[in-house]
């Protein structure tokens, strides 16, 4: 009996022209079965995790992309590939008034996920930005995103703000928009 073959070794760099859109092509759909459900008073909001059943599938409609585009002087994307395949990318810019790193996206394809490979397009990303001067790293995440924010937050990142009416009118209705950051 042959061996078995050996993964592909993961390697990174900064994204080639004309990989952008390959980038973006990337399936960053999830399903989960807890969200954060967001609440809210008169002293303030509150994130409690709840199960969802059955499991709460989403899938990110195209006009609600977040990447970068391609030529744009301050951004900058990062691509993982296994062998030929790309399996992970992260697209960042940088808000240069308050010297913050603006992570815009984050994509592992669902085959590679659970393997290092978001973390590592981060800590990449994070260098890049601690490079650019930057003294915080900034991100925006649904909070149906459970397992996303669960990452982000093993990466650093801590809840700083939010906005209930961000999706409003989107194909994500409902939703909250949470907003994480990390000092660099």
């Amino acid at each position: 009996m042959p061996p078995a073959a050996q993964p592909a070794a993961v390697v990174y760099r900064t994204a080639l022209p004309g990989e952008h859109a390959a980038a973006e092509a990337i399936d960053n759909s999830f399903t989960t079965a807890t969200v954060l459900e967001v609440t809210s008073s008169d002293e303030g909001f509150r994130l409690r995790e709840t199960a969802v059943d059955p499991p709460l599938r989403k899938v990110f409609p195209e006009d609600e992309e977040e990447g970068v585009e391609e030529g744009d002087e301050d951004a900058l994307v990062i691509v993982a590939r296994a062998g030929d395949e790309l399996c992970g990318a992260i697209s960042l810019t940088r808000s240069e008034w308050n010297r913050r790193l603006v992570i815009a996206d984050l994509r592992v394809a669902p085959g590679h996920r659970g393997r290092g490979i978001g973390p590592a397009l981060m800590e990449r990303a994070l260098a890049h930005g601690r490079e650019l001067g930057a003294r915080t790293a900034w991100l925006e995440v649904t909070n149906v995103n459970a397992p996303a924010v669960r990452v982000y937050r093993r990466m650093g990142f801590a809840l700083c703000g939010l906005d209930t009416s961000l999706y409003r009118g989107t194909a994500s209705e409902g939703e909250t928009a949470l907003f994480m950051s990390r000092s660099l």
